[in-house]
């Protein structure tokens, strides 16, 4: 697979009934394009799990970690909790 250029993509999503923007290069939102499709949900879907999961962490960073995760062997499935 090859990967998008970086830079920052800011994107707007709904999560829990509230507009936000996101920001993540290029490369995180394809990685977790992929990962919501493998799990059958949309981004949205899964930018709402992983939102609701996050704590106090900043949402841009708690999906560079969830992806990391999910990609990284050994550190785990990067599987939110459900919600």
């Amino acid at each position: 697979m090859s990967l998008p250029e970086g830079g920052l993509l800011k994107r707007s999503l709904v999560i829990a009934g509230h507009r936000t923007s996101v920001s993540l290069e290029a490369a995180f939102w394809e990685a977790l394009r992929q990962l919501a499709s493998a799990r059958g949900l949309s981004v949205q879907a899964l930018v709402g799990r992983i939102d609701a999961e996050r704590g106090e962490q900043n949402l841009s960073s708690a999906i560079r970690v969830f992806v990391l995760r999910a990609v990284w062997p050994g550190q785990g499935t990067a599987e939110p909790t459900e919600v």
